[in-house]
């Protein structure tokens, strides 16, 4: 029971009702994308001799946005909107700031050595 207290605290929820619905939004999304994904590589040309590295390129770059969108469908669906928006966003935040960060100290090296 402690620890569905901390992921109700840190989650910013109140109620166990919520907790059971964003777990199921969470499920569904997984359950969900699993069969997406199928149809996703048999359109790409993906098959089981496909290199994996492949496979991961085009699961990173197509598969898992679309787990993201599923997630804000199906909370939407199940009154859990605003909950899958603001984790959204606070990953868009945490991309943004992971791929700008790698950006910055490549340039800071080039203005070091010149």
């Amino acid at each position: 029971m402690r620890l569905l207290e901390k992921l109700k605290q840190k989650w910013g929820i109140q109620s166990n009702w919520d907790f059971v619905i964003i777990n199921i939004v969470f499920a569904l999304a997984g359950m969900t994308i699993v069969y997406e994904r199928k149809p996703i590589f048999h359109l790409i040309g993906i098959t089981a001799e496909t290199p994996f590295i492949f496979k991961l390129i085009v699961w990173l770059l197509i598969v898992f946005p679309c787990y993201q969108i599923n997630l804000i469908v199906f909370g939407a669906l199940l009154g859990q909107f605003h909950f899958f928006w603001e984790k959204e966003k606070q990953m868009g935040r945490f991309l943004f700031k992971l791929f700008t960060r790698k950006k910055k100290s490549a340039s800071s090296q080039k203005t070091h050595t010149s």
